[in-house]
């Protein structure tokens, strides 16, 4: 369900929220690296002021070192030329002691020390340096003076010494932090880089996988769909609309390909009406012009010359006679109208299929002298429910036709049973056979195989026919044949008597 709902993002959201997504992770970089570069800013800052403090404080200890020098000299000498760089590092000190302590404030330690340091350079200045420099003769009271400024120069060079060691420890301290925290700016904005250069690659990955694949697969897939390639179906997937285009796609194409199927089906089906047209129009034309010629002839025979009655009677006979078969056509393609508009209707009447095959029998044992029908009944009744000319018209289908493909002649068999739940009739004849790869077709309408060949005439409706009238009547009809060796055609219709039993057994039952 998450990934159907993630699938149904659209494009355009999926990529708002990658752009979004992209810039908060480069806006993200900056400002670590802007927080970093300001650390890494302050670091320096102090490592210079650190160096700053300890400068000032070599300076300081410079001028200090000065003034006890000249001091120093003109007390032992007397002379005042030693005074001068005294007196130059006396001007200077006060704006340098001043410098000093505003430099040394930031630490508290060393704002301590520092403090220490300029009170005892005053209190060194005041109390010795100052009073020796006024002395206009040096003496015994200047030893003692000398002696009391090297004890009070040795402790303010050990001040020095502590400040500017205590100084030293700050600045290699500040001096690692501003290393570190360079350090840390550098490999900062390297992750931040390398990140955000790793994220726009998944992102121009994903943007080529999920649009750019699926986009040029429909572009391909629409120039094989326009070649004709209609069985071509595309991935589905993609995000929102991409997905959408690849379900759109199938789908047009699944409604390409049925309609192609559709047309191809009603194009053989129009070829096949087209053939089966011209088939009947040349079975009609042939079977309906040599009864009509028949007619014409010898109508025109009667009416144009004298005969005598024996003659005019068998003139009639061959006129009635293909009368009677334009007849027959007639009702063969009537029945299969009424069939196809299913306006066929058989009636409910009971009759011994036995006594129609007995007048059916005796009726076609006539129509040719090189056959004989060979009629095989059992003595009891065979009830059917049917309509009675409709089942004579199946049977003389069946019987005309075993006549007509055993042209050498023969016996006919027509045989008749029941087994409780069907009577079964069979028609089998001596004659050339079906092939195999014609029986499919045998009850197709206008089919007649190589029978035209032949010289059998026929309009290819009898069997269709028959096979309807036997499927309205409940029952089934088929056939069996080996080329060469003769047919057997069968009907089953159900048995009315068999159709009782049951009744009567269903109403035990329920009793």
């Amino acid at each position: 369900m998450t990934r159907s709902r993630f699938s149904s993002v659209s494009l355009q959201n999926r990529l708002v929220a990658g752009s979004a997504l992209l810039a908060m992770l480069v806006g993200g970089v900056f400002v670590a690296l802007i927080l970093a570069l300001s650390a890494l800013r302050e670091a320096t800052k102090q490592e210079a002021r650190s160096k700053n403090v300890t400068t000032a404080a070599l300076s300081l200890q410079k001028l200090v070192l000065d003034v006890d020098t000249g001091v120093r000299g003109f007390v032992l000498t007397g002379q005042e030329k030693f005074l001068q760089p005294s007196d130059s590092a006396e001007a200077q000190l006060p704006a340098r002691l001043a410098n000093f302590e505003q430099l040394a404030s930031r630490e508290p330690r060393q704002r301590s020390r520092a403090m220490r340091l300029t009170r005892t350079i005053r209190n060194y200045l005041d109390e010795y340096a100052v009073p020796f420099s006024n002395l206009t003769k040096p003496g015994a009271r200047a030893l003692s003076y000398a002696i009391e400024g090297k004890r009070r120069s040795d402790e303010i060079r050990l001040l020095f010494k502590r400040f500017l060691a205590a100084e030293n420890v700050l600045g290699y301290q500040r001096e690692r932090s501003a290393d570190a925290k360079s350090k840390h700016a550098i490999e900062l904005g390297v992750a931040g880089l390398a990140g955000t250069a790793i994220f726009i690659l998944l992102f121009g990955l994903y943007l080529a996988r999920s649009i750019a694949r699926p986009v040029s697969e429909a572009a391909e897939g629409a120039s094989r769909l326009a070649g004709g390639d209609l069985a071509l179906r595309l991935r589905q997937g993609g995000p929102g609309e991409v997905g959408e285009l690849t379900r759109s796609f199938n789908k047009m194409a699944e409604g390409l390909e049925s309609a192609r199927i559709e047309l191809q089906e009603q194009n053989a089906q129009l070829r096949e009406s087209e053939r089966l047209k011209s088939d009947l129009v040349n079975t009609v034309s042939h079977e309906l012009r040599t009864p009509l010629s028949g007619v014409l002839g010898f109508t025109k025979l009667l009416l144009t010359r004298d005969f005598d009655s024996e003659t005019r009677r068998h003139y009639l006979g061959i006129v009635d006679a293909q009368a009677r078969r334009l007849s027959e056509l007639i009702d063969d393609f009537l029945d299969v109208r009424r069939i196809e508009e299913g306006r066929f209707e058989r009636a409910q009447e009971l009759l011994d299929v036995g006594t129609l095959l007995r007048e059916e029998a005796q009726l076609y044992s006539a129509q040719s002298r090189k056959h004989q029908l060979a009629l095989e009944l059992p003595r009891a009744p065979l009830p059917v429910l049917g309509n009675p000319d409709r089942l004579r018209q199946v049977i003389g289908n069946l019987l005309s036709n075993a006549i007509k493909y055993s042209p050498q002649g023969g016996v006919v068999e027509l045989a008749a049973h029941s087994n409780g739940d069907a009577v079964r009739v069979e028609v089998r004849d001596p004659g050339i056979g079906i092939p195999s790869q014609q029986q499919p077709q045998i009850f197709t309408k206008f089919f007649r195989g190589d029978a035209a060949a032949s010289g059998i005439t026929g309009t290819g409706l009898g069997l269709a026919v028959s096979r309807d009238i036997v499927e309205a009547h409940g029952g089934r009809i088929g056939f069996t044949s080996e080329e060469g060796e003769g047919t057997t055609f069968f009907v089953e219709l159900p048995d009315a008597n068999g159709d009782e039993r049951r009744g009567q057994g269903n109403g035990a039952d329920r009793s």
